[in-house]
């Protein structure tokens, strides 16, 4: 097991450092920025490690004796050979104004177990399931739309995004496309994957807090279905606080109920957060 990583400081210079125990040392596949503030990146995956589709897990960077580690949603489905994560550039984040900085061949670092709320074992069956993501909450949804294992339980799967620029909506437009095209998933998300988006801040095609258009209706006519019933719908929640409380309160004043691994229900919100 490795038990050290070498790693550039922000001054160009390579230093060594130890990986904690009970962490994995990935190598950095691949990286690619969409925005200022967004971009991904994929590592290599440890071969003994496993995850449900919709999980999140802890990373850091071997930049110091106890490395700072974030919770980071994993992006990619169980079934991928890599790993990839969607992340905000925080300028002064104890994690993210270094991490934006790697490039392929460096090493990041990774707890071991992993975890989260947002999979399809914590709700029960029902007709359609609702994404609801802002930002990069998109990411755990990414991991869910590729896993065969989505489709089998649900007729239908309407992934909804919004962020404030259009230019920030390029990860959950390339997502849905390729997800469309996979040789795996394409047979499976083709007519049933619909893909929602929107923006906040600058015009484009659709505009409004997706609060505003669950409330008015604009969500359900664009999709061609009817509001939440708890018969037909599940809806799985992810991004910036305000979001997450206001969504969840609309969904609950609908009827559904929030469920659990312990207990699956209707809806599921995940209060994970980078920086």
């Amino acid at each position: 097991m490795q038990t050290a990583a070498l790693l550039k400081t922000d001054a160009g210079e390579t230093t060594e450092f130890p990986i904690p125990a009970g962490v994995y040392a990935e190598k950095v596949v691949s990286v690619k920025h969409y925005t200022d503030r967004l971009f991904s990146f994929r590592i290599t995956r440890p071969q003994s490690f496993r995850f449900r589709s919709g999980e999140f897990v802890m990373i850091g960077l071997p930049n110091a004796t106890k490395p700072v580690f974030r919770a980071y949603s994993i992006a990619s489905p169980a079934w991928d050979e890599e790993l990839e994560f969607f992340s905000i550039k925080v300028p002064d984040g104890p994690l993210t104004q270094h991490l934006q900085k790697i490039q392929p061949g460096d090493t990041v670092l990774m707890r071991q177990k992993s975890t989260g709320t947002l999979v399809t074992d914590a709700l029960t069956p029902a007709r359609n399931l609702y994404m609801i993501a802002t930002g990069t909450g998109v990411a755990p949804f990414a991991s869910l739309v590729r896993d065969p294992d989505t489709y089998e339980k649900f007729d239908r799967i309407i992934l909804t995004n919004t962020c404030r620029d259009v230019a920030e909506l390029a990860y959950g437009d390339a997502l849905a496309e390729l997800t469309r095209e996979d040789p795996l998933i394409g047979e499976f998300a083709g007519e049933r994957l619909t893909y929602f988006r929107s923006t906040t801040r600058e015009a484009s095609e659709r505009m409004g807090r997706i609060t505003s258009l669950i409330e008015s209706g604009e969500l359900f006519r664009a999709v061609g279905t009817e509001p939440f019933n708890r018969e037909n719908d599940r809806v799985m929640i992810c991004g910036s606080m305000a979001m997450l409380k206001d969504v969840k309160a609309l969904v609950e004043a609908t009827g559904l109920v929030e469920g659990s691994l312990s207990e699956p229900g209707d809806f599921v919100v995940e209060r994970a957060f980078v920086g």
